[in-house]
């Protein structure tokens, strides 16, 4: 049975200020690798796969362009990507065992006919499918150069990265000009109802549901919306995005602002 990764006196305060925020990441994600997909479809009925299918479409990816995917953890957005036209799609995170999952389930999907790109893209339907490459790194230091990558994602992940201004940089740092950033998070929403009933669902019953599901004792599931809670709301993600260095900056709010699509661009030469 695997160890406690997240105590409940240290999510008592702010899990993002603490030194040792990356090794915990790290070995709670480790932990719960195998039962992710599954907890990600049961626990957001289903929702989190058209939430990455928004924001494929809204990275706007054109026939040809490279597209990195940073926390990647077990693919799924990754290989959304495979299909949009990109020439080059990659996928980074800094768990090996995400990594291991998304390798398999990458090598199963290029077994598959392609599907129909339509829906993702506003290219023609019948594209070839992109093997995407998978690589272990950090999203505040890549190693990639400058301006090498058209679209940067990341989703559900810059939470969990110790210092996400940096992390932005980083982004914007590699994307060459007119390149587009996409961040999919999870916010609280702003109608105090819907809030409220959220709150009880992600304080109270997913916590429980998902790590009886996963067997889980790395406390996961508890962090997660305690890190939702204490991370950048949407006006205070837009700020950080602008301050890394992108001309713009939109935003979609998607199923009663439980998620918040964030696009940065980068300025035209």
């Amino acid at each position: 049975m695997p160890k406690a990764v997240w105590q409940t006196q240290e999510l008592a305060q702010d899990p993002h200020a603490r030194s040792d925020k990356a090794a915990k990441v790290r070995d709670m994600f480790a932990s719960i690798a195998g039962a992710y997909d599954l907890n990600n479809r049961v626990h957001s009925f289903g929702l989190d796969q058209r939430w990455r299918r928004e924001a494929v479409r809204m990275s706007e990816v054109r026939l040809g362009e490279t597209v990195v995917d940073v926390a990647c953890g077990t693919g799924d957005l990754t290989e959304l990507f495979a299909t949009s036209g990109a020439a080059k799609v990659t996928g980074i995170d800094f768990t090996a065992p995400m990594l291991d999952i998304a390798r398999v389930k990458s090598a199963a999907n290029g077994t598959k006919a392609s599907p129909n790109a339509t829906p993702l893209t506003s290219n023609p339907a019948g594209l070839a499918r992109v093997a995407p490459v998978y690589v272990e790194g950090d999203a505040m230091a890549l190693d990639l150069p400058d301006a090498c990558a058209d679209v940067v994602t990341i989703a559900f992940g810059l939470r969990n990265v110790s210092e996400p201004l940096k992390a932005l940089r980083e982004f914007r740092r590699i994307l060459r000009p007119g390149g587009r950033l996409v961040v999919l998070e999870f916010d609280e929403p702003r109608n105090g109802f819907i809030r409220a009933m959220n709150r009880l669902y992600t304080h109270r019953i997913m916590p429980w549901t998902a790590s009886l599901l996963a067997r889980d004792r790395s406390g996961a599931y508890r962090y997660l919306p305690r890190s939702v809670e204490t991370f950048l709301n949407r006006d205070r993600l837009r700020a950080a995005v602008l301050e890394s260095g992108f001309a713009e900056v939109d935003q979609k709010e998607l199923t009663f602002g439980t998620c918040i699509l964030t696009r940065g661009r980068v300025a035209k030469a």
